[in-house]
């Protein structure tokens, strides 16, 4: 495993807690407000377990964050510049995705996370993700399958799709190649 990612899953782990005590909530608290398992919430936090991208898409929405936000906030880079090398990467260890939030952390109400989905990979996100926000979902390469609530929508290289309402989503990589894609994400309205 590259040390730059798992460095990253022990400052998550450590933001999580952080997130949590900051709000004052115990351990059975936001584990009701996230429908995450307290005892998965304990692992988490003490690095025993990294979290799935499903998981982390739900603590973080219980806590009315991003799943982009609560990564930047575990690796703060103040500044107007972002380069490659200190963007924060997560890998989701279930589905193998890579996620990198490529937008400087600054007070500008938008962000851009670059995704590699591999070949065959399922990542399902809860509506609570996506509370509070608008999105697009801009394909770089390959084929992105992205399954919102009922609607599915088949995405090509050079695709964008404007995300609806919140609802539970999946992204899916149903295709034999690596997909890569953008998604931004407006913050407010």
């Amino acid at each position: 495993m590259d040390t730059k990612v798992h460095s990253l899953d022990q400052r998550i782990s450590e933001r999580i807690r952080l997130e949590r005590e900051i709000r004052g909530w115990s351990l059975s608290e936001l584990a009701e407000r996230s429908g995450v398992s307290r005892t998965m919430i304990h692992k988490i936090e003490r690095a025993v377990s990294s979290p799935t991208a499903t998981l982390l898409a739900r603590l973080s929405g219980a806590f009315g964050l991003t799943m982009s936000t609560l990564i930047a906030r575990a690796e703060i880079q103040e500044g107007r510049m972002s380069r490659r090398e200190h963007q924060p990467a997560w890998r989701d260890p279930q589905s193998g995705y890579l996620r990198r939030h490529v937008s400087p952390n600054t007070e500008l109400p938008l962000e851009l996370v670059e995704v590699e989905l591999p070949a065959g990979a399922d990542v399902p996100m809860p509506a609570a993700a996506y509370a509070m926000l608008r999105q697009l979902i801009w394909v770089k390469e390959g084929t992105l399958t992205f399954i919102e609530g009922e609607e599915e929508h088949v995405l090509a290289t050079g695709d964008c799709l404007e995300l609806g309402p919140p609802k539970d989503c999946i992204f899916r990589n149903a295709g034999d190649t690596l997909c890569v894609y953008a998604v931004i994400l407006m913050k407010g309205h």
